[in-house]
C-alpha cells in the first residue's frame, strides 16, 4: 500500500488509496528533518510505521486539501512538531473539514490540527527553504524552493503537463500567473506530490505553461466565434473522464473553460 523510496536524499513515501479506482497516488516527502506534507489519512495505515521512525523536526504544508493534510492530526499528536501552512488556512485547519462523501471515502477524513503560519523562511536542519506563493489549484498553495540546490518542492502546482480537469474552485488564469512567476526562479529538480520525482523540473513547468496558454488561445477563439461552453467542451477537451461523474462534477474540464472565459469577461477583452 506504501512505497518508499530514497531520491538525492529526499525520501519519497507514496501510496494509492483504493477505495475509488483513481489510480491517483499521493507523496510526502522528507529531507533534512523536514517534513512536506502529511498524506491522506485514507493511508495512514501505513504511514504510521514510517512516521514512528521517521526523524523530522517540523512539517512544511503545500495547500490545505485533504490528500495533503490528513496526516496532520496524528503526526501533531504523536510526534509533537510543528507544523507550517500559509496564514489563510491556519483557521479552517483548525477545524474537521467538510468536503463531499466522495472525497471522504477515496482520501478519509481531515481532521482538526493546530497550524502554525508561514513565515519567510522555512528552516530544516542545515537548510533554508523559501516558501512561495502560487495560487490556482487551491487559493492558499505554496510551493518551497531551496535557493542553493535548486530544489523544489511543488506540491500541486505541477501534477501533469497537460491539464484535463480541474477542480470547480480552481482558476486556469491564476494558475498561468503562478507558473510564470515561478519560472522566474531558478531551479531545477522538483517533487510533486502526485507525480512524484521530476528530475527537468523548469522544463516540465514550461511545457505546462505552453499547454494552458495555447489552450486557453484556443478556447477564447471558440469563444468568440459564438460557441457555447459545452460545444467549446465537446471540440477541445471531449473526453469524459470517469471522476466527472463520480464527483458530481467538482472535478470536470468545464471549469478550466469557464474560469478561463470568466477571467475575459473581467478583462473586459473580445480577444
Amino acid at each position: 500500500m506504501i512505497e518508499v523510496k530514497t531520491v538525492n536524499d529526499v525520501v519519497c513515501v507514496y501510496g494509492t488509496p483504493g477505495a475509488v479506482n483513481s489510480g491517483m497516488s499521493v507523496y510526502v516527502f522528507l529531507t533534512d528533518g523536514l517534513l512536506i506534507d502529511t498524506g491522506a489519512q485514507s493511508l495512514l495505515d501505513g504511514l504510521i510505521p514510517f512516521y514512528e521512525t521517521a526523524d523530522f523536526d517540523s512539517v512544511a504544508l503545500t495547500h490545505y486539501h485533504e490528500d495533503h493534510t490528513g496526516g496532520a492530526a496524528w503526526i501533531q499528536e504523536h510526534k509533537k512538531v510543528p507544523i507550517f501552512i500559509h496564514p489563510m488556512s491556519v483557521e479552517a485547519c483548525a477545524k474537521d473539514a467538510e468536503y463531499p462523501a466522495y472525497r471522504k471515502m477515496f482520501w478519509g477524513r481531515r481532521d482538526a490540527f493546530k497550524a502554525e503560519p508561514l513565515g519567510m523562511a522555512v528552516h530544516s536542519r542545515s537548510q533554508t527553504w523559501e516558501p512561495i506563493y502560487t495560487p490556482g489549484h487551491a487559493h492558499d498553495h505554496m510551493v518551497y524552493l531551496n535557493r542553493s540546490t535548486g530544489m523544489l518542492f511543488s506540491g500541486d502546482l505541477f501534477v501533469t503537463p497537460k491539464t484535463k480537469l480541474v477542480l470547480r474552485e480552481e482558476s486556469v488564469p491564476v494558475l498561468i500567473n503562478s507558473i510564470k512567476s515561478l519560472l522566474q526562479y531558478d531551479f531545477g529538480e522538483m517533487f510533486c506530490c502526485h507525480a512524484g520525482h521530476v528530475p527537468n523540473g523548469k522544463e516540465m513547468f514550461r511545457k505546462k505553461l505552453d499547454y494552458l496558454e495555447n489552450l486557453r488561445g484556443e478556447i477564447l477563439l471558440l469563444h468568440n466565434q459564438g460557441l457555447s461552453v459545452q460545444e467549446i467542451q465537446d471540440t477541445l477537451l471531449p473526453n469524459r473522464y470517469p471522476l466527472i461523474e463520480i464527483s458530481e462534477h467538482e472535478w470536470d474540464s468545464e471549469h478550466i473553460i469557464t474560469s478561463i472565459l470568466k477571467e475575459n469577461v473581467l478583462k473586459g477583452s473580445n480577444i
